[in-house]
């Protein structure tokens, strides 16, 4: 957990919105605009490679829930390779 300058007094009532990572191996370029950008270092570039060529992002192993469903890498994306969806802890959704 990263450690800010500023707290909010009422930290613990606040409600951490929490999302999914999807990407889309085939459409990604590689350019690692996703993984430069992202709030939370959930990112980052595989060794798999896609049927281009290029290597593709992943979710760094551990971090599975870390994801804030900012939606930055979704914006960010040139190709249209990922996207988040909010997530509320279930496993099997």
């Amino acid at each position: 957990m990263r450690v800010f300058a500023r707290t909010p007094l009422d930290i613990e009532k606040a409600i951490i919105p929490r999302g999914q990572v999807f990407i889309i191996p085939e459409r990604c370029k590689g350019c690692e605009v996703c993984v430069r950008f992202c709030p939370q270092e959930v990112l980052a570039i595989s060794d798999s490679r896609n049927a281009k060529g290029y290597r593709y992002p992943m979710v760094i192993s551990g971090k599975e829930t870390d994801c804030v469903n900012c939606e930055f890498c979704t914006l960010v994306c040139p190709e249209f390779a990922i996207f988040t969806l909010p997530w509320d802890g279930d496993q099997n959704g």
